[in-house]
């Protein structure tokens, strides 16, 4: 994403700076070998940067570079852009989506919404349920009304840094209607089990609620309500996930390129090869087709336009489908080297192939940019 404002380019650089020294590839080995997510002392130095505030408006304590919260969903992409280049850890998405809920309906939350901005505390969006699709509205989680509150039953799994977490935004059925509730992970019948995954520092867990209660005050927002908060979660965690895709597109194209003009074959740079120029040429023109299709998303996400929901779709259709075919590319135009454990491009393939996966696949997004238009040209 073009960043133009002098600020922004300062905010971006510290950032750079910041994941260069404290979240190198280097440092993502070394937690893998420590079986470690992310260090909760590295959190808060990245909240102290400004991170966490990116998405809450400057009355709940919040504040952005490029001003407001439209502006901070743009400066929130362009963090998730820069950790891509060093896949580094810590839990970036999985706060920012619950405090994207969180500003929608703040009453009663603002002791855990100022906690999270302080990195002091984190939470992840409890969503997912075992063998069920990504489909945040039909859980099968039960919320049953108590005299004090609500009680909570069900099974969560793929909360990225559940084991991590303070609290978790589960998404409950209530009444026939869905609802979310801010839950303490020590709260009594609250199970936390970790889950592993394909990424090397990208961590999850199976939740598990056995009557579980709560006060009335763990509800975020009305049922009215419940619908548009989660979609706005659901958007801003896939225009994380494609901009973060396109930082991890940009350094493995660089690594790629630099590769074919020092590796020789027959007294000539790979990068002379006719055959490598083209496939190179087709690379550059889908990654370009990807940073403008991100772009698009965050803007529309940005200022809420009635087509945000559609261009999240767009955005993560293409880039989720083209990111692990171009990096397949990249690891066989590396050669045996490329299939390495010491060679780093398996680092960027694994977070790659895991946000294929991850809140909708591409082609679940095909399908619904197919039904969004169908929608749009009825309405017409």
């Amino acid at each position: 994403m073009t960043v133009a404002d002098p600020e922004q380019m300062l905010f971006v650089s510290t950032t750079q700076t910041f994941l260069e020294k404290q979240a190198s590839l280097t440092h993502v080995r070394g937690l893998h070998a420590s079986e470690v997510s992310f260090q909760p002392e590295w959190w808060q130095r990245a909240a102290e940067l400004g991170w966490t505030s990116l998405l809450v408006p400057e009355e709940l304590g919040g504040g952005s570079v490029s001003g407001g919260v439209e502006g901070g969903v743009a400066d929130l992409a362009l963090v998730a852009e820069q950790i891509g280049h060093t896949v580094a850890p810590g839990p970036l998405h999985p706060v920012s989506v619950v405090l994207a809920g969180l500003v929608e309906a703040p009453d009663g939350h603002e002791q855990t919404i100022e906690a999270l901005i302080a990195g002091e505390l984190v939470a992840s969006w409890a969503v997912y349920e075992p063998r069920r699709p990504f489909a945040p509205l039909q859980a099968a989680t039960k919320a049953t009304r108590t005299e004090s509150g609500f009680r909570i039953d069900g099974v969560k799994d793929r909360v990225e840094a559940g084991a991590e977490s303070g609290a978790v935004l589960v998404v409950a059925v209530c009444d026939g209607e869905p609802r979310q509730f801010l839950v303490p992970t020590d709260a009594p019948g609250v199970t936390v089990t970790a889950q592993a995954s394909v990424d090397l520092v990208k961590r999850y867990a199976r939740v598990e609620f056995d009557g579980t209660e709560v006060d009335a005050s763990a509800a975020v927002g009305t049922a009215g309500q419940t619908p548009e908060i989660v979609e706005r979660q659901r958007q801003i965690a896939l225009v994380l996930q494609c901009a973060e895709l396109v930082g991890i597109l940009d350094t493995v194209l660089a690594m790629t390129n630099q590769w074919l003009f020092d590796r020789h074959s027959f007294g000539r740079p790979l990068a002379s090869y006719q055959a490598l120029k083209h496939r190179a040429a087709d690379m550059k023109m889908w990654f370009e087709a990807c940073r403008a299709t991100t772009t698009g998303a965050v803007e529309s996400v940005a200022h809420r336009s009635p087509d945000a929901a559609k261009l999240v779709s767009v955005a993560k259709a293409y880039v989720g489908e083209r990111t692990p075919m171009m990096l397949q590319d990249c690891v066989q135009m590396h050669g045996g080297i490329g299939v390495t454990w010491e060679h780093d491009l398996h680092l960027y393939l694994r977070r790659a192939a895991l946000y294929r996966a991850l809140y909708g696949s591409p082609e679940d997004h095909h399908r619904a940019v197919y039904a969004l238009s169908r929608k749009t040209e009825a309405s017409a």
